[in-house]
């Protein structure tokens, strides 16, 4: 087990002397508290009804976190490790470009979690930077882990630093998960609120590029767009209804999506996995793409 705390812990020897300096950073951990209603409101964000009582309501028997809840408490910690040791570094040039999330143990629906975040891989693209964020999330008071996400951010015009070029083979988190040449096996479509971006942003990512129209404009949208980690969340809530639970997701994010368009979800099972891409139907654009689960237990999965 890698221990966070440890300068050296994510050292590789193909790192320039940039990047190895700045892996040896350790901040400090962050922690995040929450109750039944920050996860009624996740729910809520990522398109739950109230016919869906087993998310919407507390006092349900059934009652539950979506999976992809596991992307917010780590959030604030993610977010907060400085990239400024990259050159010409702008977050205005920063863009989200993958995520993976292992759902490590059953999810509380309340409770005080403790986050730690490291750099675990920084690649030269020539004109620009990829950076990937590893995250760990713990009780605070059992220490168990319930949650690791990767995150993989590129910076436009940060590149050129020398060092590695090509990451690392990690399975599930930097797998291309290409669909099969068929017709999916199942397509959801779910139309958007002009609302969700509105509401999923109270779950704790307050960019302004999801709200503020004259902010959007700056960063060349005509209009707020949707938070690919609600898009994200949408997706897999398909995929949770059509195949049952899943122990991790990987996506990419490949384009945007406005509130107020329609998603549709293709999906192909593949023995435990089960595949999708994600387009917006009013413009037959890819949102999501390389993207997968793997299902908790292939035999008990729906179809």
């Amino acid at each position: 087990m890698v221990s966070f705390s440890d300068p050296k812990a994510f050292a590789d020897p193909e790192d320039s002397a940039l990047v190895a300096e700045a892996k040896k950073r350790v901040e400090p951990p962050v922690e995040y508290n929450y109750t039944e209603r920050d996860v009624i409101l996740y729910n809520l964000g990522i398109g739950a009804t109230e016919q869906e009582l087993q998310w919407t309501f507390e006092s349900h028997e059934e009652f539950a976190a979506l999976p992809t809840f596991g992307v917010i408490p780590q959030f604030p910690c993610s977010t907060g490790i400085p990239l400024d040791f990259l050159p010409n570094f702008n977050p205005a040039k920063l863009l989200h470009g993958e995520q993976y999330l292992n759902i490590k143990a059953p999810i509380p629906v309340s409770g005080s979690l403790v986050n730690e975040a490291r750099i675990l891989e920084v690649l030269d693209k020539g004109k620009a930077a990829a950076v990937t964020i590893i995250i760990e999330t713990r009780d605070k008071h059992t220490g168990q882990l319930i949650f690791e996400n990767q995150s993989t951010v590129f910076i436009r015009g940060a590149g050129g630093f020398g060092g590695k070029r090509v990451g690392k083979d990690r399975g599930a988190a930097t797998a291309t998960n290409e669909p099969p040449k068929r017709n999916p096996d199942v397509v959801v479509e779910e139309k958007t609120s002009l609302s969700q971006a509105a509401l999923y942003r109270l779950s704790g990512d307050y960019n302004p590029l999801h709200i503020q129209p004259e902010f959007a404009a700056i960063g060349g949208f005509d209009k707020p767009i949707l938070h690919g980690l609600c898009f994200m969340g949408i997706s897999a809530k398909h995929v949770l209804r059509t195949f049952g639970p899943y122990k991790d997701i990987k996506v990419r994010f490949a384009g945007v999506v406005y509130p107020g368009e329609t998603i549709v979800t293709e999906m192909w099972k593949e023995g435990n996995k089960v595949i999708f891409r994600v387009k917006v139907k009013e413009r037959n654009s890819i949102a999501l793409s390389s993207a997968a689960v793997t299902l908790e237990d292939s035999s008990k999965a729906k179809l």
